[in-house]
């Protein structure tokens, strides 16, 4: 069973986490051979002030 774990910046609409998901799905389906229902995707969303880049944060960043 395929899993795949995608950590992103908050503030992503529903339909952005949708796309994610279904090209990811279909992403490993043909990569792996897996079938579609044993794939699995987590989005984790994760607060700007928590991403760190270049030694700040995203937030502080414009992010």
């Amino acid at each position: 069973m395929p899993f795949a774990q995608i950590y992103m910046i908050e503030g992503r609409t529903e339909e952005q986490k949708r796309a994610v998901i279904e090209k990811v799905t279909q992403a490993l389906c043909e990569a792996v051979d897996a079938p579609i229902a044993s794939v699995r995707v987590l989005i984790s969303e994760v607060p700007a002030s928590n991403w760190g880049i270049a030694g700040q944060t995203a937030k502080d960043r414009g992010r």
